[in-house]
């Protein structure tokens, strides 16, 4: 492939990182060609620049095609250099989003406030995006929670030292996949490491996947789960009553529908009497609408395009109820757990307007904290290898869990009346 065939590939994907389709036919290839790209921009900028000097240091400067490969190479830099830029902006807007969302003094609940190092680029760490190995975890895998073979075994990651832990809060993972594909040990990885590096007990589960078992298999073993954790993580250090959970995409969905119908029956065959509840729930790029209640074109579209025939397996018209009792948007109720929602501003599976939604919704309803980060330039499963967004969604959402679990703990220290210096610093 010659200079300028490869320059102008590299610009067409610059331009759909930049600006993807909107409608609802090129939604998957728009994220097949821009998630890795956009999310790699530094990698690709710093592979375009090696590409056009090596160009120009063999002296093929002459002719049209020539003047065009490095025009095209130009202005993809230009791109580039603007979603780096980009990128690096997110970290004002996730603190912008927290003092909005809890306070200016939210601050004072962390174990320590960020400093300027705390918040800069890990560009050492972008040098392998795909490098999850800490020295700081150890991870015990394949536990089972469930009689459904390996979609019903999760992992839990622990601290990697030797002192024993106690009463450590939990983080529950939950991988997303469009409900139909995905595993444990392939999503939520860097978020999971630094939490649990940090004394926390994390835990990353599988689940039964479409179409071999249609819904609601999906969210039956997120509550089971859910229920296991609270029955068998004290012996892991955990503590059973402070249980947050997480995930993106399907798995934001089902993260956002278990923490809204704690105890629901419908969800829960067989083991209705099981606690089911969450304290904090944080969805990435979650789809909150699948009963297309809210008109959106991206809603109904997989509704009727993609969830009927593969997922929920019957169409809404022969079932609507299947579709409103799954949809988040409409399960919400004064009693929501506190919700720290993240969705990407360009994100061309699911629209940023289901999160909107979602969030107007949850902000008038519920009597719990809302917290919303829309990230501007951001794709769908930007979060899911080291890159510049993902570095500081998880120091975001470290700062937001971390907030949150003080902020519990310390309201249980002042019901009980014991002072701040007898809490458990283990976690």
């Amino acid at each position: 492939m010659n200079f300028v065939s490869r320059q102008s590939i590299v610009a067409a994907l610059t331009l759909n990182a930049l600006r993807p389709p909107r409608h609802q036919r090129a939604g998957v290839p728009a994220f097949v060609a821009g998630w890795l790209f956009g999310e790699t921009a530094p990698q690709m900028l710093a592979l375009t620049a090696l590409d056009a000097a090596t160009h120009l240091a063999r002296s093929r400067r002459q002719g049209a095609g020539a003047k065009a490969g490095l025009a095209l190479a130009g202005a993809s830099a230009l791109g580039l250099a603007h979603i780096i830029r980009q990128s690096r902006r997110v970290k004002d807007g996730f603190e912008e989003a927290l003092v909005e969302g809890l306070g200016v003094d939210y601050v004072e609940q962390l174990d320590e406030v960020p400093d300027p190092a705390d918040l800069a680029t890990p560009w050492r760490r972008l040098a392998r995006p795909f490098d999850f190995a800490d020295d700081a975890v150890k991870v015990i895998e394949n536990l089972p929670y469930s009689e459904a073979g390996r979609r019903g075994h999760l992992d839990i990651y622990l601290p990697a030292g030797e002192d024993a832990i106690e009463d450590a809060p939990v983080l529950l993972q939950v991988h997303g996949g469009a409900w139909t594909l995905g595993t444990k040990e392939h999503q939520g990885r860097p978020l999971m490491n630094r939490m649990a590096a940090k004394g926390w007990v994390c835990v990353a589960i599988n689940y039964r996947l479409a179409p071999r078992d249609p819904w609601p298999a999906h969210i039956v073993d997120v509550k089971r789960a859910i229920a296991w954790v609270k029955d068998n993580i004290a012996d892991y250090g955990g503590d059973p009553d402070y249980v947050a959970i997480t995930g993106g995409s399907a798995g934001g969905h089902l993260t956002a529908l278990a923490a809204l119908t704690p105890g629901d029956p419908l969800f829960q065959p067989g083991f209705e009497d099981a606690d089911t509840s969450v304290r904090a729930a944080v969805p990435f790029y979650g789809v909150y609408d699948l009963a297309g209640s809210t008109g959106l074109a991206n809603a109904i579209g997989m509704r009727d395009g993609f969830l009927g025939p593969r997922v929920m397996q019957t169409t809404w018209q022969d079932s609507p109820e299947v579709y409103e009792a799954a949809s988040p948007i409409l399960r919400i109720t004064p009693d929501a757990p506190d919700f720290f929602v993240i969705h990407g501003e360009l994100d061309s599976l699911v629209s940023v307007d289901q999160a909107r939604l979602f969030v107007a919704d949850l902000r008038r309803t519920s009597e719990k904290s809302v917290v919303y980060a829309e990230l501007p330039g951001a794709q769908h499963a930007f979060d899911t290898f080291h890159s510049i967004r993902s570095a500081h969604a998880v120091r975001a959402v470290d700062r937001y869990l971390s907030w949150h679990w003080n902020t519990w703990r310390h309201g249980l220290e002042a019901d009980s009346g014991v002072e701040p210096d007898e809490l458990d610093d283990s976690a």
